[in-house]
């Protein structure tokens, strides 16, 4: 069985299930507006036709996860989590020059909102196992595969809540596998690097209010709130972080210089990146916390200073970097301005010196032995970090073979978004080629 490879049935339909997936618009605009319902129902049913038994479970009406296990050949052996997110962020369509709930193929691109974030990937997970059920294959490992909602937002209506409410589907996981990994990243100088993520920073959005004394905006004012706040952001989105050297980012490091010829020298990594060339932008934005001023609220009328400013900050650390996140951020404020988490999770680390990420690296060179795997740290975040609450290593690995014209970091959240469909068929290959044997 091992020696299998997927069908060439599986093969178009993860260009059609990508497609399907992407015409169900499944918008979250955070604040629960989202309804992944009839996308779940659409994972299911294909699901159901390889002769698994789905489940539906919601904690808000319409706000949909799919689970289904699939039994492996060795009951030894520890399970892995295959999982995926249904929802996607908003699209403009007047911005687009293809509709983005279209799914439509043209000129060998499948286009539309989730094409890269990530219906393409739960399309994937779902032409591998019907393939399967053809072919009769069963993977060494129990495989929960799982289809969330809301990990565009806060994750409460999907892997938060089966983290919490239904540990029992995911008994026995002990490593899990979802997006943002084994793409072709394209070095300009004829090299293609696949990054394997290996780690996420944590979340850390902050609220910030500054209070101060109201009055007329005619009059001199040393308490203004607005004034306070902006001094406050100001600082917050000029601070310089030192740098912070996790594991994942110095294996990363170590194998990227080893790749370049470049001496690994950790006591100035500035200057290390800057030998690497544009192969530093898999590590440079995980060599730091960073904290970024998003939103601003303040006042109601021109001529009235208010007594109160509110600011919303994206801030983001390093595993092990939270400690001096947060007594950075009291530095930052100051006096004058309060700051909490109004929303925060962990950030993650797993081991590259697995069998898991070992055969992810083996997977992906067998159909693409020109290119080099690495592992690498992801600055924003996944469902890893709810499902870690269950004891589950979390890895970025859904795998695309990419043309060095087409930005892929680019089209995450961005306009005319579209994933190749050579890159599908080339990542059905590379998970079904995974997933049997991991």
């Amino acid at each position: 069985m091992a020696d299998q490879q997927a069908d060439e049935l599986a093969l178009d339909e993860a260009v059609e299930f990508t497609s399907g997936l992407i015409r169900i618009d499944t918008t979250n605009r955070g604040g629960g507006d989202c309804r992944e319902r009839p996308a779940a129902e659409y994972a299911a049913e294909r699901l159901a036709g390889a002769g698994l038994e789905p489940l539906l479970l919601e904690r808000t009406p319409g706000r949909t996860n799919v689970v289904a296990r699939i039994e492996g050949t060795d009951p030894s052996a520890d399970a892995l989590l295959v999982h995926g997110h249904l929802d996607v962020v908003p699209a403009e369509a007047a911005d687009w020059r293809v509709h983005p709930f279209s799914g439509e193929i043209r000129d060998g691109l499948v286009w539309g909102r989730g094409a890269v974030d990530m219906k393409n990937m739960d399309a994937m997970i779902l032409a591998v196992v019907r393939g399967w059920a053809r072919q009769g294959v069963r993977p060494r490992r129990d495989l929960v595969i799982a289809f969330t909602a809301d990990e565009e937002a806060s994750a409460e209506d999907g892997s938060g809540f089966l983290a919490d409410h239904h540990p029992e589907l995911f008994e026995g996981c002990t490593e899990g596998i979802s997006e943002c990994g084994a793409f072709t990243f394209h070095d300009g100088a004829g090299r293609q690097l696949y990054p394997v993520a290996a780690g996420e920073r944590g979340t850390g959005w902050l609220k910030l209010t500054a209070r101060g004394r109201a009055g007329h905006g005619s009059k001199a004012n040393k308490e203004n709130a607005v004034t306070r706040l902006a001094a406050a952001i100001t600082r917050i989105g000029e601070h310089a972080w030192r740098p912070r050297l996790t594991p994942t980012v110095r294996a990363a490091l170590t194998e990227l210089a080893a790749l370049y010829g470049v001496e690994p020298d950790f006591t100035d990594v500035d200057r290390l990146l800057q030998k690497l060339g544009p192969a530093a932008r898999l590590v440079e934005e995980t060599l730091r916390n960073s904290a970024n001023p998003t939103m601003l609220e303040a006042g109601y009328k021109v001529n009235v200073i208010p007594g109160e400013a509110v600011a919303f900050v994206d801030g983001r650390y390093l595993p092990g970097g939270e400690e001096e996140f947060t007594s950075t951020l009291d530095h930052l404020t100051g006096p004058d301005v309060d700051w909490e988490f109004a929303h925060r999770e962990v950030a993650l680390q797993a081991p590259v010196d697995t069998p898991a990420f070992a055969g992810m690296r083996a997977a992906v060179e067998e159909f693409a032995p020109e290119g080099h795997v690495v592992p690498y740290c992801m600055p924003g975040g996944t469902d890893a970090k709810q499902f870690s609450r269950l004891g589950i290593t979390g890895y970025g690995f859904a795998p695309l073979k990419l043309p060095e014209d087409l930005d892929y970091q680019a089209l995450f959240h961005g306009v005319d978004e579209r994933v190749p469909v050579e890159a599908l068929h080339f990542g059905v290959r590379v998970l079904d080629r995974f997933l049997r044997t991991a």
